[in-house]
């Protein structure tokens, strides 16, 4: 049981996850314990987000802000389209705002302190600055508070850095359930919200009725967090107006450019071969996240955290955490399941000559010998490696207003 952060950076290998614990919401694409199905859209309902309840308390337009991301054109190829894990619970604009309201609303937590938002801040790419996170009653999380961005792009579901989670909609009440994190009781959880004036309205919006279950909870999470799509970084700029990967950019300064090409070179031909494992599987341009936990060298075998390895009893899978996308990386300090990185240096400086050695070591970060690499990176090198990643920000997402707090 222990919180999550997306941050993590890596060059070279793959790293990052989330934390939590199991819980039994319905699958997507099943139908809840209310019966409601996970794709059923809104119907005429006589609910408003002008009613008095709504407004006196929250932000809301009406209609709904839109939640269905734009997507640029390296977004739409089937190498990104078919990375997608949303399923059945399809995003309406509607259900993504309920979600948006539970995610800032301190009422999920047993003493009304805590949010999904206390851990996974906007200003911090939706992930937490301090090594571990705040729970309700002074505890802190077993691990860093992983970023949630471009969830929706991590194939096979699994959420958290060891993956327990089978999918969004099971780990987002995993936080809520956690005694550290936010210490609420689903049965409770419902009673509470559905004994406001607000909530039964936003429920009615999005699901057809005003009936609140840990079902419909999960699925209104699930779609907000999967509508958190990054497309707007100066990288992506780059691409839309014509820029080959393998070729610098006219916008980016020499240093950007630098960094591009080590990012994206492989070791053999003086690159440092982080695209490898960061832009798999190929051809994609967008995503900047492998499909599964790896190890990245960041705990040797006697470490107490075995990630993956822990929680499917598989000796393969001791050290393998999930990857998350590099995506706002530049804003998720500090890295790593442990925040062991404070900054962007300190990870490339990892990758660079501080990779530990570990039986299921990510063959990619292995020398000849199978010894872990030493890419021998100038300070230019890894500066320039720095300042390409930072080309990775989304500052339109991370200030857009549908994925800022609505409490007035």
């Amino acid at each position: 049981m222990i919180a999550t952060k997306i941050a993590s950076v890596a060059l070279f290998s793959c790293f990052l996850f989330s934390c939590g614990e199991v819980v039994t919401a319905g699958a997507a694409g099943d139908p809840d314990a209310s019966g409601v199905d996970v794709d059923s859209g809104v119907v005429d309902v006589t609910a408003s987000y002008d009613d008095p309840a709504i407004q006196d308390l929250l932000n809301l337009p009406d209609p709904a802000i839109s939640y269905e991301p734009e997507l640029p054109t390296h977004f739409l190829g089937a190498d990104v389209s078919g990375l997608d894990n949303t399923g059945a619970n399809t995003i309406s604009d509607n259900g993504a705002t309920l979600g948006r309201v539970l995610f800032y609303d301190t009422l999920l937590s047993f003493n009304e302190t805590i949010s999904c938002s206390s851990c996974h801040k906007a200003a911090s790419g939706f992930a937490d600055p301090t090594v571990l996170s705040d729970g309700f009653g002074g505890g802190v999380t077993g691990r860093n508070s992983m970023a949630i961005v471009n969830l929706r792009y991590y194939q096979n579901g699994k959420m958290f850095w060891d993956e327990r989670a089978d999918s969004v909609e099971h780990q987002v009440l995993m936080p809520i359930q956690d005694s550290v994190e936010m210490g609420m009781a689903l049965n409770d959880l419902v009673l509470r919200l559905q004994n406001t004036e607000h909530y039964p309205i936003l429920f009615e919006l999005a699901f057809g009725d005003s009936e609140v279950t840990s079902d419909r909870i999960s699925l209104a999470l699930g779609q907000f967090v999967r509508s958190m799509v990054s497309t707007g970084s100066r990288y992506d700029d780059a691409i839309v107006a014509g820029g080959n990967p393998m070729g610098p950019f006219s916008g980016f300064t020499q240093a950007e450019n630098q960094g591009k090409g080590l990012f994206f070179g492989p070791p053999e031909m003086g690159g440092a071969g982080c695209a490898g494992c960061h832009m798999a599987p190929p051809p994609n341009l967008a995503i900047f996240q492998p499909g599964r936990a790896l190890n990245n060298g960041i705990v040797n075998a006697s470490d107490s955290d075995q990630g993956l390895g822990d929680v499917s009893g598989v000796t393969a899978d001791d050290g393998l955490f999930k990857v998350p996308s590099l995506r706002n990386i530049g804003k998720t300090a500090p890295y790593m399941h442990n925040g062991s990185k404070a900054s962007l240096m300190d990870v490339v400086e990892h990758y660079n000559s501080g990779i530990l050695a570990h039986p299921n070591l990510d063959p990619r970060l292995k020398d000849g010998t199978g010894a872990p690499i030493q890419l021998n990176l100038s300070e230019e090198d890894k500066a320039a490696l720095v300042a390409f990643l930072g080309t990775l920000t989304d500052t339109t997402m991370l200030s857009a207003e549908k994925f800022s707090s609505p409490f007035r």
